[in-house]
C-alpha cells in the first residue's frame, strides 16, 4: 500500500464525531473538529476536508469501532472513495500512556497518530451485503428470544414450587412463553425467506448444512463471520475467534497454566458448535469411534469434544472452500499423519 499524504482520526459519539488531520511521518496538521453525526454532518465532513487537501486517494480515515454510531458515517466514506479502518478501542487505547487530558480533540488526534503508527497493520474495512446485515439481526434478535423464554420458562417453575400457588401470574408466564416461541418459529421462517431469494449464499448455507451435526442456526452463523471478515479465513484464526483454541501459559520456572482457550469470543457460534459435536459423538460412526478411543485412552471428556469441535470447523471451512458438499468417503490425498487419525 502506497504511504497516504494524509491520517484523519474519528472520535465517534451518538450525536456528532470529532475529526483531526496529521501527516505521515507523524505531524498534528488540524486539531479536532466537531461535526453532527447525521448526513448533514457527513457532508460538512466532506467540504471540511476539501479545504485542507484531504482527497480519497491521498487520505486514510481511522475510527474506533463503535457499533451502530459509527456505522453509517464509515459507509459515507466508503462510498466516497476514502480507504477507512475501524480499529478495536482497547488496542488504540493501549497504545498510548494513560497520562494527560481525555477529550473528544484528544481522541481524534490519537486515533489519526494511531493510524500512522500502525499503517502497515491496517485492515481497511468494507461493508457487508445488505442481506448479511439482515441476517446478523435476526441471529442477534434470536438469541435476545431465546434468553428471554429461558428467564421466563425458570420464573414458571420456580412458581410451580412454590408452597402457595397463584395461578394468574403462571398464566401470565406460559402466555408470554407461547409468544416466544411464536416469534422464534417467525423469525426461522424468515432466515428461510432471506436465504431462498439469494441462491449464491443458500447455496453456501446448504453445503454447510450437509457437514454431520450442523444445521441451520450454526451455518448462518458460519457463514457470517466467513464472509464478512476482510481477510481469508483461516482454520486457526477462526478457532481462536469461537474460543476453542487451546494456548499454553508457560513463563519461567514458577508460572505455569495448563492450555486453555481464552474465555470471551461470539457465545453463539461457540455454542452451537459445541452442540454439533455432542451430535455427532452420539449419532455419527466415525466421530463416535474416534471420542470412545480418545476416551478409553484417558482423555478429558471436554478436551474431546473441543477436538471434535476442532474437526467439524475444519470440514466446513473445506467444504465451503471447495462449494461440494460433506462426502463422507472422502480420503484425503494428504494425511494429517500416517497412522490414519483424523
Amino acid at each position: 500500500m502506497a504511504t497516504p499524504t494524509y491520517l484523519v482520526g474519528l472520535d465517534i459519539a451518538s450525536e456528532q464525531f470529532v475529526a483531526a488531520i496529521g501527516a505521515c511521518p507523524w505531524q498534528l496538521l488540524v486539531s479536532g473538529t466537531e461535526f453532527s453525526n447525521d448526513p448533514d454532518g457527513f457532508q460538512q465532513c466532506q467540504q471540511w476536508l476539501q479545504q485542507h487537501h484531504c482527497t480519497p486517494q491521498q487520505t486514510v480515515v481511522c475510527m474506533e469501532a463503535t457499533g451502530v454510531y459509527g456505522e453509517a458515517l464509515a459507509v459515507w466514506l466508503v462510498i466516497q472513495g476514502y480507504r477507512v479502518a475501524v480499529e478495536p478501542p482497547l488496542k488504540v487505547k493501549r497504545a498510548f500512556a494513560p497520562a494527560g487530558p481525555k477529550t473528544d480533540a484528544v481522541d481524534s488526534q490519537q486515533i489519526a497518530e494511531y493510524a500512522c503508527r500502525f499503517l502497515d497493520e491496517l485492515v481497511f474495512w468494507q461493508p457487508a451485503s445488505d442481506l448479511l446485515e439482515q441476517l446478523q439481526v435476526l441471529l442477534s434478535n434470536r438469541a435476545q428470544l431465546v434468553q428471554q423464554s429461558v428467564a421466563q420458562q425458570n420464573a414458571l417453575q420456580a412458581l410451580q414450587r412454590k408452597r402457595v400457588r397463584t395461578p394468574f401470574a403462571e398464566q401470565v408466564h406460559q402466555r408470554v412463553l407461547l409468544e416466544l416461541k411464536s416469534h422464534l418459529r417467525a423469525l426461522e421462517r424468515e432466515l428461510h425467506r432471506l436465504l431462498e431469494h439469494e441462491p449464491p449464499f443458500a447455496q453456501l448455507v446448504a453445503v454447510l448444512m450437509s457437514v454431520p451435526g450442523v444445521g441451520l442456526l450454526f451455518a448462518t452463523h458460519l457463514l457470517l463471520l466467513t464472509q464478512t471478515s476482510p481477510e481469508p479465513v483461516s482454520l486457526t484464526h477462526l478457532a481462536a475467534h469461537l474460543g476453542i483454541c487451546p494456548y499454553e501459559r508457560r513463563s519461567g520456572k514458577r508460572v505455569y497454566a495448563r492450555p486453555t482457550s481464552r474465555h470471551y469470543g461470539p457465545s453463539q457460534p461457540r455454542k452451537l458448535l459445541h452442540l454439533a459435536a455432542r451430535s455427532v459423538v452420539t449419532h455419527n460412526a466415525r466421530f463416535r469411534a474416534y471420542y470412545q478411543r480418545k476416551l478409553a485412552e484417558g482423555k478429558p471428556k471436554r478436551l474431546v469434544l473441543n477436538n471434535v469441535a476442532n474437526k467439524l470447523l475444519r470440514i466446513c471451512l473445506a467444504v465451503l472452500a471447495s462449494g461440494q458438499p460433506y462426502d463422507p468417503k472422502y480420503v484425503s490425498t494428504r494425511p494429517r499423519c500416517s497412522n490414519g487419525c483424523a
